[in-house]
């Protein structure tokens, strides 16, 4: 398994609200000694969402610091409750994390660097934009917002990278075009994004039609994003009579496992494909919220990503569990 997680206590050192529904939490791991961790690292917490254990992922801010491990967590009513229940926590708090791991595999050696930012996706692009602008490398930025106002780390952003930092806010008009940005880049440019699905979708399909090779577009994501509101739905078991129901505060692959229907994971955050399970039938619609399926896959419907997709409706899938296996 490519997540191996090792958990750590730690407390809580301080908060600081970056913008309207963005705070930023300091958390320092007992023991901690500051080593370096690769661009694009994450950790995970353990948060409690209606009294039940449950995980969430979040992306490091920044390079290494001797203070501690940086997150900043946008405060959502959409979600499956992870941002609500960091938002209440106060200094002092004890949290048990994992150690940074990361996906992200960076190469040094380009001539030319394009970030791009979706909203609270800036939070892994700051540290690449600090390693890159540390080498003296041709990067640019591009921080997509609602608008400015709503930007974390803007100031920051404009002082390591100046006018190398191009902002598109909604309400200033300037909308992101992303077929006309990677239509400009050179050739051997390597572009790094995190952002939400549909960010990320269009950035796919811009990179191809502009003629680079995918391998050269690499990003983070957003395990909870999607195209459809986070709600209640449910789940059949093929050939039982086993049905559940997944709140929205839960994923697909907890209640599953909770339940004794055992799918196998790794990066509960739709990268590797790992808890993929067979749909049988759809009778809604499917949310497919995973990095790791093609768009041909997702539209076929065949498979889903427990950990982080979801639906509308009911689905029937086949966790291949055997009755007399048990």
């Amino acid at each position: 398994m490519r997540f191996i997680e090792t958990w750590i206590p730690a407390t809580l050192v301080s908060t600081r609200d970056l913008a309207p529904g963005i705070r930023e939490f300091l958390i320092r791991p007992d023991g901690f000694d500051g080593a370096a961790y690769p661009v694009g690292s994450h950790i995970n917490v353990s948060v409690t969402i209606c009294g039940l254990p449950e995980t969430r992922s979040y992306s490091l801010v920044g390079e290494a610091s001797p203070a501690g491990f940086t997150i900043a967590v946008r405060r959502a009513e959409d979600s499956r409750g992870g941002s609500r229940y960091m938002w209440q926590l106060a200094p002092g708090a004890r949290l048990d994390i994992t150690r940074p791991a990361s996906l992200l595999a960076m190469d040094w050696a380009r001539q030319n660097y394009c970030l791009i930012a979706g909203g609270i996706g800036i939070t892994p692009i700051l540290g690449a934009a600090q390693a890159l602008a540390r080498r003296g490398a041709d990067v640019t930025l591009h921080y997509a917002v609602r608008s400015r106002k709503e930007a974390a780390y803007l100031d920051d952003l404009a002082g390591l990278l100046g006018d190398r930092l191009v902002v598109h806010a909604s309400d200033e008009g300037d909308r992101l075009d992303l077929d006309a940005l990677f239509a400009s880049l050179p050739k051997g440019a390597l572009a790094l994004l995190c952002g939400p699905m549909r960010m990320l979708d269009g950035a796919r399909h811009a990179w191809i039609g502009a003629g680079h090779p995918l391998p050269d577009l690499r990003y983070e994501t957003f395990g909870s994003s999607g195209r459809l509101p986070t709600e209640t739905f449910r789940v059949r078991l093929k050939d039982s009579n086993v049905e559940l129901e997944i709140p929205r505060e839960r994923s697909m692959l907890d209640v599953l496992n909770a339940g004794g229907f055992e799918v196998m994971y790794d990066c509960k955050r739709g990268e590797c494909g790992l808890c993929a399970i067979d749909v049988v039938e759809v009778d809604g619609e499917i949310d497919h919220r995973d990095v790791f399926f093609s768009d041909h896959q997702k539209q076929g419907n065949a498979k889903i990503c427990a950990c982080v997709s979801r639906a509308r409706g009911t689905i029937t899938v086949d966790t291949l569990l055997r009755a007399d296996a048990i």
